[in-house]
């Protein structure tokens, strides 16, 4: 074999190496964000359970709606952050 050969088969020979190790840390990577988002979603869906519940059990009125309260409760955060002296 030329010397030409053996550099064209050494240099093909890094691409594919080259090709596996890109291909096995973007599985990697995907993995990790992947798991990352369920758990976030997770974390975030049971908060939001945690709030309408304590919301629902300390806020609203009777007949009102989680939703409700929570609309009633926003409209009146800027009279009371202005009564406390607009600072949180």
């Amino acid at each position: 074999m030329s010397e030409s050969k053996i550099e064209k088969s050494v240099v093909e020979g890094y691409k594919k190496i080259e090709e596996g190790v890109v291909s096995g840390y973007k599985k990697i990577e995907d993995g990790v964000v992947g798991g990352y988002k369920k758990m976030e979603d997770s974390v975030v869906e049971g908060f939001n359970k945690v709030s309408d519940k304590f919301v629902e059990k300390l806020f609203a009125r009777e007949g009102e709606t989680v939703e409700e309260a929570k609309k009633r409760l926003a409209e009146n955060a800027p009279a009371h952050k202005e009564k406390d002296g607009g600072e949180e």
